[in-house]
């Protein structure tokens, strides 16, 4: 068998240059090397593999039949190489990766202490901050590069990528005493005949939840507004009004003086989505992380609703939930 030639990777490179830019002086600019170097340079290749790359004339440089073939496989070869080397890097970034996100309380309540569970368990090296973030925070914290991805609802921001991953209805939690009928929804109409518990007019919810409300030309009678899910939860449990809320976040157990109703006539709808700043890759271990959210965002989570965590533990990490105001 004949031996496989030998070639330097560094001739290859100036032949590369050469042959993208058609000229030895672009090249020579490109690499920083003088006109001169550069042409001796593909000289010793042609030497090395016995045939002429380029035809060259006063006017022009071009490739020859075989230096077009030489261009497809040291392209096809430097692929390779930077698909391998964007493998090990990524290999590397899961290792020792770091990933910060911002989430709708509603969501990190419920369902994001499981995905950071089942993350932790994979990529225990991993380290993960959560931020418990308004709708608007949560989308400026984006701008600002704070986080790598938000958990939030779809709102019309276009500076702003979302990928859904929920959509769900609005129900009423409501006093046994106030509502007794036996019924699985109630109507917008009638819970404005009743005292209504919102969150703070901050959040994406009580925008929602206010702009159905003025469009079919009601009020609703508001006496308490709270930060938290679960302070609502508890004030609706003891008889101080009708709770609203996104279905995500209604108790395992609501007990036996509320029930559950949904929103009808209209029905209210929220969307839940991955937020990016648009243009913006994720990084491998941030990927993988936004890929595992929406399995977990269908079923309904063990102990939703129930009084906050401060942390979640995964994979032997603790992670730290801060808590600033709900979404």
């Amino acid at each position: 068998m004949q031996p496989i030639m030998k070639v330097n990777l560094k001739l290859l490179q100036v032949f590369l240059l050469v042959a993208e830019h058609a000229s030895f002086r672009s090249a020579a600019d490109q690499a920083r090397r003088s006109q001169s170097s550069v042409s001796t340079q593909i000289k010793q290749l042609e030497g090395q593999l016995g045939v002429a790359l380029f035809h060259r004339t006063t006017r022009s440089v071009r490739l020859t039949a075989e230096g077009e073939q030489l261009l497809g496989c040291v392209r096809r070869a430097l692929h390779e190489v930077e698909a391998g080397l964007r493998k090990i890097e990524e290999a590397v970034d899961m290792r020792r990766g770091h990933v910060s996100i911002a989430c709708s309380p509603t969501v990190a309540s419920t369902r994001l202490p499981l995905v950071l569970a089942a993350f932790g368990k994979d990529y225990p090296d991993v380290r993960l901050s959560v931020r418990e973030l308004t709708s608007s925070d949560l989308f400026e914290s984006l701008r600002k590069r704070e986080v790598d991805f938000g958990i939030g609802p779809v709102l019309d921001e276009p500076d702003l990528a979302f990928r859904p991953i929920l959509k769900e209805e609005i129900y009423a939690l409501v006093p046994r005493r106030l509502f007794q009928t036996l019924r699985s929804s109630i109507r917008l109409e009638e819970l404005a005949r009743m005292p209504v518990l919102l969150l703070n007019p901050a959040t994406a919810l009580r925008a929602l939840i206010e702009r159905t409300v003025a469009s079919h030309g009601l009020t609703l009678s508001t006496n308490y507004q709270f930060t938290q899910v679960q302070t609502l939860i508890a004030a609706a449990n003891a008889g101080l009004g009708v709770a609203i809320l996104p279905k995500i976040a209604l108790p395992a157990n609501p007990g036996p003086d509320l029930q559950e109703l949904r929103i009808v006539e209209p029905v209210m709808t929220r969307e839940i989505a991955i937020v990016t700043l648009r243009g913006q890759a994720l990084s491998p271990a941030a990927r993988k992380l936004a890929d595992l959210i929406p399995a977990f965002m269908e079923s309904k989570a063990p102990g939703a609703g129930a009084e906050r965590a401060g942390s979640a533990r995964a994979g032997g990490r603790m992670i730290v939930l801060a808590k600033e105001f709900e979404s």
